[in-house]
């Protein structure tokens, strides 16, 4: 099986047994989690759903792995001849999820 869901203003495609990180979810490691924005699915007798916009009846679970951050990311900002620079760092909060199962009804 395979579906499209969407989380944190991103898209992903996504089967059972994957791991993917993603924008940060409230809970612990170990938390079973469904994901309500399920866009299309595909079955293992390749019959496709597509939803509009959500696909009806089907549904995503997966399973918290841990709660991270991804790498550091660094704005700097310089004005020449203004003796003007600005230095920031960003590292962005990461869920790490395990896809559990997909089913549709």
């Amino acid at each position: 099986m395979l579906a499209v869901i969407k989380t944190g203003g991103k898209q992903y495609i996504v089967t059972p047994g994957q791991k993917l990180k993603i924008e940060k979810l409230e809970g612990e490691a170990g938390t079973a989690i469904d994901f309500p924005e399920i866009l299309l699915v595909e079955t293992d007798d390749k019959k496709v759903e597509i939803g509009e916009p959500v696909v009806k009846g089907a549904t995503v679970s997966a399973r918290i792995v841990e709660q991270t951050k991804g790498p550091k990311v660094i704005a700097y900002k310089y004005k020449a001849k203004k003796r003007y620079h600005l230095k920031k760092g960003h590292r962005q909060q990461l869920t790490e999820v395990e896809i559990t199962a997909i089913t549709l009804k």
